[in-house]
């Protein structure tokens, strides 16, 4: 990747809409459960970008129809069921792939080779790797680049770690109806807890059975049915958007997303702004943000539960009138980037002062000065995060393309907030 985005200050409107695509956690959730369903499903709504396009390129290679009906409608089938092998699936740099599909591959049958970009080989796999082979896979490689030798998954009473992504959980839960036997996974505990719940939304739109026990959660056996499916607006994107108003004291109005309805964890951000001062209301038109006509203040919050928008409320901090301590964050490290160091140096590289602990991550007040070259440590969330400083300072952001990944659209729908874009 290369170039560079300039985003500076303009003159942003007192109230203003803008439409963020579909979300990327469920898009993908919903691309894979389609693909294994009898029959064929229309999703609706779902997110276009470089995480999706690695699913659909994933599931073709297993054999799985993707097409295009019509703007906004894909159709999903032609699996009926766990993939046969032999297959060779490249998973990108896409978490959501590799976290998700090779549970998936390990309740089929055959020889599968599934590789990653090096970003994504870098990325743990080891609860995952230990929760199938404990259910009847072989697998050469403890992470990307491996094989996956499959018999079917046995199903059972597995133990998971989750404590470093919900991810891991979520690719066993997707998997366990496929299994030959009910699946109790049990967990300790695990960070970003409301994606569990959100997993489990989304299976049983497709037809699977989950409940939730003291220890963990069971899954009925049976497979999946085809259904049509709408996917809401991604919340960890409407997040900058959210922030933005909230640092120009403007309103913004986010159609098809709501507080109250949201599955997606990373809307409890909006929870934070309105901590920091803003006002936020739930209408039949969406969900709508008053940012305060005076400072902002800082807070002291637990992130676990929403951590790939922490570097949001981080890149809001600044422009408190107190410090702002963010904590929950050890998994943030691994990744696209180790987040939490990555924002740590942005953040000094613009003046201001920061804590960083092993988990935490303390902002201090501070006007931050102009930037001619912050890096984006090939992560879009870190684009993402850092063009809010430029609704109040001039920032020059390198490789701006990273966005893609997740909102390929960013830098058209971002002077929606004022901010003037200069892309070169």
């Amino acid at each position: 990747m290369s170039g560079h985005v300039t985003v500076a200050p303009g003159r942003p409107s007192a109230a203003w809409t803008v439409t963020v695509p579909g979300s990327k956690s469920l898009t993908n959730r919903a691309l894979l459960l389609a693909g294994v369903a009898a029959g064929r499903s229309r999703l609706h709504g779902g997110l276009d970008a470089a995480d999706t396009a690695v699913m659909r390129a994933a599931l073709a290679a297993l054999g799985v129809s993707v097409e295009d009906v019509e703007p906004g409608v894909v159709a999903v089938g032609g699996l009926t069921g766990p993939p046969t092998g032999p297959a060779v699936v490249n998973c990108g740099m896409a978490g959501t792939v590799g976290r998700f599909l090779l549970p998936v591959l390990g309740a089929g049958a055959g020889r599968f080779e599934v590789d990653a970009h090096p970003q994504l080989r870098r990325r743990p796999l080891g609860p995952v790797l230990g929760a199938l082979t404990a259910q009847g896979a072989e697998i050469d490689g403890d992470a990307f680049p491996l094989t996956v030798e499959a018999h079917g998954l046995s199903g059972g009473v597995i133990d998971v770690d989750a404590s470093l992504s919900s991810q891991f959980l979520s690719g066993l839960m997707l998997a366990a109806p496929l299994a030959r036997a009910d699946t109790e996974l049990r967990f300790r505990a695990t960070v970003s807890a409301p994606y569990i719940g959100l997993t489990a939304a989304v299976m049983a739109a497709f037809g699977a059975s989950v409940a939730r026990t003291e220890t963990g959660v069971t899954v009925r056996a049976g497979g999946y049915r085809a259904c049509e499916y709408h996917v809401e607006p991604d919340a960890s994107t409407a997040s900058y958007f959210l922030a933005a108003a909230a640092l120009t004291g403007s309103a913004v109005t986010l159609p098809g997303l709501s507080r109250a309805r949201a599955g997606q964890g990373d809307i409890r951000l909006a929870d934070h702004l309105v901590q920091m001062g803003a006002t936020l209301s739930d209408s039949p038109g969406g969900l709508t943000l008053h940012g305060p006509a005076g400072a902002l203040t800082g807070v002291h919050v637990d992130m676990a539960d929403a951590t790939d928008v922490f570097m949001t409320l981080a890149c809001v901090a600044p422009f408190a009138n107190t410090p702002t301590t963010i904590e929950g964050l050890a998994n943030v490290r691994v990744k696209e980037s180790d987040r939490l160091a990555a924002t740590a140096e942005n953040l000094r590289r613009l003046g201001i002062g920061v804590e960083e602990g092993h988990d935490s991550l303390t902002v201090h007040p501070g006007r931050p000065r102009p930037a001619t070259r912050l890096p984006t440590f090939e992560d879009h969330r870190i684009a993402m995060a850092f063009s809010l400083i430029g609704l109040r300072v001039p920032v020059t952001l390198e490789d701006p393309e990273v966005v893609a990944k997740t909102c390929p659209t960013f830098w058209e729908l971002w002077p929606s907030t004022g901010a003037e874009v200069r892309r070169w």
